[in-house]
């Protein structure tokens, strides 16, 4: 079984190729396009979990908490069905850190809905580097 080397979190296409060639990984590209405000859970570190070839093309949806620490909390997966994979992408989320939303300069814990399609990194770079 063929591993793809990483999970990429997209929204859009088009909203990383601004970043993508100037970052060093996809993790830091995402990083570099996620909207930066004090009213969201910004993301400041995320973690890439290694799943097989056949899940590309996957796409699922979490759901969960960033608290006030910028800690992501009480997941939920609301558009899969496969366990291994839902298991292993929220493994990965898990160890994500956020900036956590502030309300009148507090922290503020905050629900965070996450469409997360996998692709394979070195087909993410062909059809960035053909568009």
């Amino acid at each position: 079984m063929n591993a793809v080397r990483k999970l990429a979190i997209l929204f859009s296409l088009s909203a990383l190729l601004p970043f993508a060639s100037s970052a060093k990984s996809i993790e830091q590209a995402y990083l570099n396009a996620c909207r930066k405000s004090s009213d969201v859970p910004v993301p400041v570190a995320v973690v890439s979990p290694h799943v097989s070839a056949e899940a590309v093309g996957t796409s699922l949806t979490l759901e969960f908490t960033v608290d006030t620490t910028g800690k992501p909390v009480g997941f939920s997966v609301t558009s899969h069905a496969d366990r291994d994979l839902e298991s292993t992408v929220v493994g990965a989320v898990k160890q994500w850190r956020f900036k956590p939303a502030q309300v009148n300069g507090q922290p503020v814990a905050m629900k965070v809905v996450l469409p997360v399609q996998i692709v394979d990194e070195a087909q993410l770079g062909t059809r960035l580097a053909m568009n």
